[in-house]
């Protein structure tokens, strides 16, 4: 048998077919043509099934690449940190007590949302209540904002209830405020060093204090909507409230997500080197949420263990000395190689496993939703003649446009796809190989907010509401190219390694879900 190929099609679910799903509204003959003729399934790709506390919690590219990797189901960050704060092992450890023993204040610096999928306020809430509680007297937020994975233009919503727990803690004799902040997609929370000016932007914000000052957060939003009329929450600038509490020597810092992909930067800011000019380095004692590369030991200090994730199918691969390749642009390059792997930041064997990455570019995903579809095609068609026996490939289009809430650039960044898809179907046909299609979670199917009974909601004039965040869609999963009269079952994305190994001829772990492959 030749190759196979694996391609994911980031933030593609299978929603509701209806005026909001960009899905279902471009033209994929492709993607048609698969699922009439070929073996197909849908997948769980969101809560219990990919290891998030309950089944209301949408998926995410972290979680969906780990399980996709894994061939298993782990406990991930925000079911972790919910435990070790349920049970006070959070506040009991050692990290905990490093913060507090700081001499100067204690800034928090995180994504204020409840989205669940980088952070969630209730967390921060938490961490507040207990350092007030443990005698710490000045207390700063620095407020990433979201609008993304959260309805979009909600940022003063959080913004008053982190205001109030703040006012409750003012009444306690607690200097308690917010200090900095700004959109997440220009403050702080870079990912795969796509943009070293986000995380410079945050730098001058959170640590000097170098930004356009305001008397409160959400003054300085209101004046950000007067300005830029229809910003999104998660382009909102940066800025500082007036009075300043810029982080000084002597202070302790806690970044209080607990996703990784986005915090590592900001992490190498406080503990490594950054290739922009800082100005200056406080001396203080910096923790993160969860340590987000193992590898690295970034950061060296964390409050909460993060998931160690063991055999993936990479190493089972490599143990059967087959000849792997993975390639994306940088917005998900991380994805299907770091967080594919386990969270290891290294290929396990660079013989075994290549990893080739495409630089994006750096412009609004609307303003070009074709994204590096086409090069990375060119890379894997490339690849396919290069001797290898498994190729794992992620198309981000269907989620970094759909994050953009623009449902006609995300029509074009699904019909990219599928333009993709018939060039590689027809590589992988001609070489006798497999073709597997599938996602990590859902997006694009959902460009307009749908109530929980799936109806679309309307906005001011019966207008549709954009929606920016992920979707609790199945996604599918295809096999072109199958051995014959070969038929597959329900599962979740944890059962596609074991799916993976058995097309390989490889024999997959007893402790992974077992093969999607039930004929």
């Amino acid at each position: 048998m030749g190759p196979v190929l694996l391609v994911i099609m980031d933030g593609v679910g299978l929603g509701p077919a209806d005026e909001g799903n960009a899905v279902h509204l471009a033209r994929t003959p492709t993607l048609d043509r698969l699922f009439a003729t070929c073996p197909h399934t849908r997948l769980a790709a969101h809560g219990r099934a990919v290891g998030l506390p309950s089944d209301d919690d949408m998926g995410n590219s972290e979680v969906g690449h780990n399980a996709l990797g894994a061939g298993r189901v782990f406990d991930q960050g925000a079911t972790l940190v919910e435990r070790s704060l349920a049970e006070g092992r959070l506040v009991r450890g050692r990290a905990w007590g490093e913060l507090l023993a700081a001499p100067g204040a204690l800034h928090f610096i995180g994504l204020l949302s409840d989205g669940n999928v980088h952070s969630h306020e209730r967390h921060l809430f938490a961490l507040l209540e207990a350092a007030a509680a443990a005698g710490k007297k000045r207390l700063y937020v620095h407020a990433l904002l979201d609008g993304r994975d959260v309805l979009d233009r909600s940022a003063e919503q959080y913004l008053e209830r982190c205001e109030g727990v703040l006012a409750g803690l003012r009444e306690s004799g607690v200097d308690a405020r917010i200090a900095s902040g700004g959109g997440r997609m220009r403050v702080t929370m870079d990912r795969y060093e796509a943009d070293w000016r986000i995380v410079e932007r945050g730098w001058r914000a959170h640590v000097l204090g170098d930004a356009p000052s305001f008397p409160s957060a959400l003054e300085a939003v209101a004046a950000a909507r007067a300005a830029e009329p229809g910003v999104s929450d998660q382009n909102l600038p940066p800025f500082v409230v007036a009075g300043g509490a810029p982080i000084v020597d002597g202070d302790a810092v806690v970044l209080f997500n607990f996703r990784g992909d986005r915090a590592i930067q900001i992490c190498r800011a406080f503990e490594r080197d950054v290739p922009f000019d800082r100005v200056r380095t406080p001396d203080v004692v910096f923790a993160g949420m969860m340590q987000y590369d193992g590898d690295l030991a970034l950061p060296g200090r964390f409050l909460v263990t993060p998931p160690a994730i063991d055999n993936t199918l990479s190493q089972v691969l490599v143990r059967a000395q087959v000849r792997s390749w993975a390639c994306s642009e940088t917005q998900k390059f991380g994805h299907v190689t770091y967080f594919w792997n386990g969270n290891r930041a290294e290929p396990i064997d660079p013989r075994l496993d290549v990893w080739h990455r495409i630089e994006s570019d750096r412009v609004s995903f609307d303003e070009r939703p074709w994204m590096k579809a086409a090069e990375i095609t060119d890379a894997t068609l490339e690849a396919l003649g290069g001797g290898f026996q498994f190729l794992r490939i992620n198309f981000p289009n269907g989620d970094m446009v759909g994050h953009t809430g623009n449902r006609e650039a995300a029509i074009l960044a699904v019909e990219a796809v599928d333009l993709c898809l018939a060039r590689l179907s027809l590589a992988v046909s001609r070489r006798g190989g497999v073709l597997v299609v599938t996602a990590d979670h859902g997006n694009a199917d959902e460009m307009w907010k749908r109530s929980k009974s799936g109806e679309l909601l309307q906005g001011a004039g019966g207008q549709p509401v954009a929606s920016t965040a992920h979707s609790l869609a199945p996604v599918p999963f295809i096999l072109e190219g199958a051995p014959h009269g070969m038929r597959l079952g329900p599962g979740g994305l944890g059962n596609v390694a074991a799916t993976l190994a058995q097309l390989l001829g490889v024999q997959a772990p007893a402790d992974y879900l077992p093969s999607l492959v039930t004929a």
